[in-house]
């Protein structure tokens, strides 16, 4: 998992491609959840007083021991500086390889992505071929129908052919409304009304920033283009969204965001799907005369998408402008704005179809069940009962269980120096 970056302008921290929790909290990185031990009684009736009582004092105790860890965090334990100045020069010496090896690891990803760069001027040609045909300029060929019926029956061994009959294919109707729709995080975004726009979604694309654009600031970065027919809901042709990265690599040795830049949409009157109206009855405090006044506030819609959040300024945080409950809002704003770029570059635009037909999501959803397939065993649980024998040599075989794709962006694998272009261009 990556690490956390801060955003610039401020000391508020922003989500990695992964998606990483802002803060490490004590029981977050890792280090025993405390617990108070069960009293055991004699067998008597439940006493509900009894109970919230006992309750409030876990819950106290459990308060106290974690204020105690987490004002540990950050304090030396006196080790590293009670040793010998000779053995001080070495733990130097080995910040300096550190260092070394940090910017080995820069340079791997820099080439990395322009590994990225190389396979999507090769995939381009693919995704040209496949607008035209789910927008209904080009036909399928018969070579392609049979590529994708073979795979569709190593999907479904229960799939059947379809009969052709001299049919013609036509255009995929709503193909890039349900592509989005089937996308866990997505759908929780698009709304009703958004629908109503998103029906005239004929493409998303993928490009990479040009250092040298002024766009880019000189750094790093990628571009989700949605291109629109023309509908009644906005002018524009086109909406984009461009993130930027950092010029160097994270902790973890991948790329950071640094910010996204989104696209000020042209809405047709009255038809600002992030705004909802409402009528209001006011009166005149002289004249006690009354009047109709519309007033819009804003609401949910998927097209907040394309104005990022924005951090707060180094004055607002000093001012305590912001509570701590805001400021945890706004960070997590900045997760699901930045995991969405990530999911739109990294699993949609190259598996689109995937995501139309929902093939998709036995892989998501079998990633986010994997853990919740395991329940945490007591002690006296876990004790070997006879039940299960540990044998190396079982000849028992285990079908293997299909998987998804690593989420999101990794770091190098430990074998870099010998990389292979498809396997970078998943990290």
């Amino acid at each position: 998992m990556s690490s956390t970056v801060p955003i610039a302008g401020s000391n508020i921290t922003a989500p990695t491609p992964q998606n990483t929790p802002l803060t490490h909290a004590p029981i977050a990185a890792g280090l025993s959840r405390p617990t108070v031990p069960d009293i055991s009684e004699d067998k008597e009736e439940d006493n509900d007083d009894d109970d919230e009582d006992t309750n409030a004092l876990h819950a106290q105790a459990l308060a106290m021991v974690q204020g105690k860890l987490a004002g540990l965090i950050g304090r030396s334990s006196g080790y590293l500086e009670s040793l010998p100045i000779e053995v001080k020069l070495s733990v130097e010496g080995l910040k300096g390889i550190q260092v070394k090896y940090q910017e080995l690891q820069n340079q791997y990803k820099r080439e990395c992505l322009e590994l990225e760069k190389k396979y999507l001027a090769l995939q381009k040609p693919l995704y040209e071929r496949r607008e035209a045909i789910i927008n209904g300029s080009e036909n399928p060929t018969p070579d392609e129908i049979a590529a994708g019926e073979k795979q569709s029956q190593k999907d479904d061994e229960d799939y059947t052919p379809l009969i052709k009959d001299n049919k013609v294919p036509s255009a995929i109707p709503e193909f890039w409304l349900t592509a989005l729709r089937n996308h866990i995080g997505l759908a929780d975004l698009i709304t009703e009304r958004d629908e109503g726009a998103l029906k005239h979604l004929l493409d998303i694309r993928l490009s990479y920033l040009n250092e040298n654009d002024k766009l880019s600031e000189g750094k790093p970065g990628f571009k989700i283009t949605f291109v629109f027919s023309p509908n009644e809901f906005f002018e524009n042709e086109t909406l984009e969204k461009s993130y930027l990265y950092q010029d160097e690599v994270g902790y973890s040795g991948d790329f950071v965001y640094y910010k996204a830049i989104g696209t000020d949409i042209k809405w047709k009157e009255d038809k600002d799907l992030t705004k909802e109206y409402e009528i209001k009855k006011q009166r005149n405090k002289n004249t006690n005369r009354t009047r109709l006044v519309r007033k819009a506030r804003p609401t949910e819609s998927f097209f907040n998408f394309f104005a990022p959040p924005v951090p707060p300024s180094d004055e607002d945080l000093e001012s305590g402008k912001y509570d701590e409950d805001e400021l945890e809002e706004i960070e997590e704003k900045f997760q699901v704005d930045y995991q969405i770029g990530e999911d739109l570059k990294e699993k949609i635009i190259p598996k689109a179809i995937d995501y139309f037909t929902g093939k998709a999501l036995e892989y998501e959803i079998m990633d986010d069940d994997e853990d919740d397939d395991f329940d945490d065993l007591d002690e006296d649980e876990d004790e070997d009962d006879g039940r299960f024998d540990d044998d190396s040599e079982s000849e028992v075989e285990l079908a293997p269980k299909r998987r998804g794709p690593p989420k999101g962006r990794g770091g190098a694998p430990a074998n870099a120096g010998n990389v292979n272009p498809e396997e970078c261009k998943q990290q």
